[in-house]
């Protein structure tokens, strides 16, 4: 059985759910998952887990991400993207020194309030589908992390093309928002591309379609980034050959290693583990076909 990553170059108004489910025909098996939603209207990376690979999820999540992001100011939409109902508008030209400027506050941690447009949870409930429905729904503020923010290209008065680097949980089209608020010149996000999740980028995604091309010629294992590689960002940990059977039965073992999350290997790759107080412990299982 075929298992690993394949990092899916998701279109325009394709649902994260609706490339999952394509992924799970084409590779014809249930364990499939991805590694973080991308909103619907977005575009670009979104790595899915295939087969034994699902078991990384946890570990793999909280990558940072990297996007490229149009905003526009002069216009504010309800679902702060330009799919959304125009809600304000405004004269205002923002200049690329304003811009420039006000970008710099919205470096490092911040505090996001999630568009209420969005697939989180409020009760059990989608808080896009409570929105629809016309309900009340509280305003959650959350911390986030944007680690570069910088603007990379002018297309015209007032939109710009700017990069963002970020923690897991950010709203691209919230940030675009607040920076308007910041600078009080309505704005709102007219595109998104995520070009990297993690070490899945662009460079090395495939599309549906190429993934029915590559079935079809009996090469879909090629489109998969297998777990050890996936997993190359963590340190790499090597226990003595007599500590196999112990690790693999859920037994520790002692190390000089610093605590952290390891590539464990005993020979061969084994998986995923954790030291903790100087013990490792294999928590994800990889070994073997």
């Amino acid at each position: 059985m075929m298992e690993g990553i394949v990092s899916v170059l998701k279109p325009p108004s394709m649902s994260s759910s609706d490339a999952v489910v394509d992924v799970r025909r084409i590779f014809e098996t249930k364990r499939v998952g991805h590694l973080g939603t991308l909103d619907p209207e977005a575009a670009g990376v979104l790595p899915v887990c295939v087969g034994r690979a699902v078991r990384l999820f946890d570990y793999l999540v909280d990558k940072q991400k990297t996007y490229l992001c149009e905003i526009v100011f002069g216009i504010a939409t309800d679902t702060q993207d330009a799919q959304g109902k125009v809600v304000e508008t405004s004269d205002s030209v923002v200049t690329e020194a304003q811009l420039d400027a006000v970008l710099k506050r919205f470096t490092g941690r911040i505090l996001q309030t999630p568009p209420k447009y969005s697939a989180l949870k409020f009760n059990g409930q989608k808080l896009y589908d409570l929105a629809l429905a016309g309900k009340e729904i509280p305003d959650k503020t959350r911390e986030v992390e944007i680690h570069s923010l910088v603007r990379t290209q002018t297309l015209g008065p007032n939109r710009f093309l700017l990069e963002v680097v970020c923690s897991r949980g950010t709203y691209i089209r919230t940030l675009c928002s607040d920076i308007g608020e910041a600078l009080c010149v309505p704005a709102h996000m007219a595109f998104l591309l995520r070009t990297a999740s993690g070490m899945f980028t662009l460079e090395r995604s495939v599309s549906i379609s190429q993934l029915e091309e590559m079935k079809g010629q009996g090469q879909l294992c090629d489109a998969l980034i297998p777990c050890e590689e996936a997993a190359s960002t963590f340190p790499r940990l090597d226990l003595k050959a007599d500590r196999r059977k112990p690790t693999v039965n859920g037994l520790s073992t002692r190390t000089g290693a610093d605590d952290g999350i390891y590539r464990i290997y005993c020979g061969d790759f084994l998986g995923v583990g954790v030291v903790k107080d100087g013990s490792a412990v294999l928590k994800v299982h990889l070994y073997g076909a």
